[in-house]
């Protein structure tokens, strides 16, 4: 047993190693970022919400984006329910206000679609596709390719990120009188989330300002403040027992699902 023990557990640090990656869009409930235009005319604000509405739990979240005018009353806010899990953030929901004249749309997603995907990296592709009913124009269908296209140091008012990736959003949404196709861009930093942003139509929005939460993180089980060999080796040791430290994923034994998570933090 502890020949097999110690043997999965340097296996696990080698895939640890291998699959280990940087967290581009921190999702904890609390989390905030600002951007605002650089002509100061609008400002943008992301924050990471506990869901109002079922489905609740852990994993879930709800990000609200709201876009202001300045100076104007004009605010409106779209609102996304998300669930993460191996699969990266996934999109469950998107409720989006168009203005006065059309109103409300209500877009879910079954099964839910990919948010962002576990790993991040140049090349990266993915698609999110849903369909919705608007006031006055009736089913609107709308289909957006992401993809990770480089790897750039970002200058904002907050300072200089380093490394973040810069994704290019080609949007397409089709009506029964058309359809119309942007392309918009945005910049994550390396644990921090985003720090730039620039619309179909230009407009470059850049972070003034950022609240990240410092959660606990639960697969570091010796609480050194890093996950790393001493984890594993912990939970390792506890191996097919009942100890709820070592039992990160609750399901009330310390398996090998443990192990695979604890060695899928690496380095957090």
């Amino acid at each position: 047993m502890t020949i097999n023990t110690v043997l999965l557990t340097v296996i696990l640090c080698a895939l640890a190693n291998a699959a280990s990656a940087q967290n581009y869009y921190p999702a904890d409930i609390g989390n905030t970022w600002v951007l605002q235009s650089t002509d100061g005319a609008e400002r943008i604000t992301y924050t990471l919400e506990t869901p109002e509405e079922e489905p609740s739990g852990e994993q879930f979240r709800t990000l609200k984006i709201i876009t202001e005018v300045l100076g104007t009353s004009s605010i409106n806010t779209n609102t996304f329910l998300i669930e993460i899990n191996e699969e990266g953030l996934k999109l469950h929901k998107v409720v989006a206000e168009l203005g006065d004249i059309f109103g409300i749309s209500r877009m879910e997603f079954s099964p839910p679609a990919v948010f962002f995907p576990p790993t991040l990296q140049v090349g990266e592709i993915w698609e999110t596709l849903g369909e919705t009913e608007v006031y006055l124009v009736g089913t609107v269908t709308v289909s957006s390719i992401n993809e990770v296209v480089a790897r750039e140091d970002v200058v904002t008012p907050t300072g200089t990120f380093e490394n973040c990736l810069k994704i290019r959003i080609d949007t397409k949404t089709a009506t029964a009188s058309g359809f119309s196709r942007s392309t918009s861009y945005q910049w994550l930093a390396p644990d921090l989330g985003p720090v730039k942003f620039e619309t179909s139509q230009d407009i470059i929005f850049e972070l003034i300002s950022f609240n990240l939460v410092t959660p606990t993180n639960p697969y570091d089980v010796n609480a050194d403040g890093v996950v790393n060999i001493l984890d594993l080796t912990f939970v390792a040791s506890r191996f097919g027992q009942k100890d709820p430290k070592a039992d990160v994923n609750g399901d009330g034994t310390v398996n090998i699902l443990d192990l695979v998570r604890v060695a899928q933090h690496f380095g957090n």
